[in-house]
């Protein structure tokens, strides 16, 4: 019961704080793609997503993930909502259980998908393996949370959509069982 108590109280001071990442507020750095640089290469899109986490998790020494169609429509149909907000936010927890997410939003072709993906498996960098959630050197969790869901050793399975508006890409992948765990470990 103090465990939850703990998490509740970290996620009701987590929207005070004026030290948070850009996404955290819904907002982004505009991009441009340099002149001549070539499209953005959306092929294999599901195998290069796969690989992508099967990377971090294999060096994280977590077994892969297999890729879940109805995960991957879950994302899909919630790209639509992100657009039309224009920033980030994560969806309803209730409409989506049993399902954890992380979600990346860039400039229209200007980030390849495994820049994306990047971005998450960039949080490594402050990621102290130990119970959730004190597992970043910078003592804010969020820090590492879209890593840390990428490596949870209780997920097994990923799927994942990537939305295209007129201004935006939003990369959305949703995972089963979810991560983040309060009072479990994270290698």
């Amino acid at each position: 019961m103090r465990l939850v108590a703990r998490a509740l109280a970290l996620l009701l001071v987590l929207p005070a704080c004026s030290d948070r990442p850009p996404w955290a507020e819904g907002k982004m750095v505009r991009e441009q793609r340099p002149a001549g640089a070539p499209p953005q290469n959306l092929a294999n899109l599901q195998a290069r997503l796969l690989a992508a986490h099967d990377r971090e998790r294999a060096a994280a020494g977590t077994p892969p993930l297999r890729w879940d169609p109805r995960l991957a429509a879950a994302a899909a149909a919630y790209g639509p909502v992100l657009a039309a907000l224009g920033k980030l936010v994560h969806s309803p927890p209730d409409t989506r259980p049993g399902q954890g997410e992380n979600l990346w939003m860039g400039t229209r072709g200007a980030f390849s998908l495994e820049e994306m993906i990047g971005s998450w498996a960039g949080e490594k960098s402050l990621f102290r393996p130990g119970i959730f959630p004190a597992v970043s050197a910078s003592g804010s969790w969020s820090d590492v949370g879209h890593y840390t869901q990428m490596i949870w050793p209780g997920t097994s399975a990923l799927g994942c959509a990537l939305y295209r508006s007129r201004q935006w890409d939003f990369l959305i992948c949703r995972y089963a069982p979810p991560g983040n765990v309060v009072g479990q470990r994270v290698p």
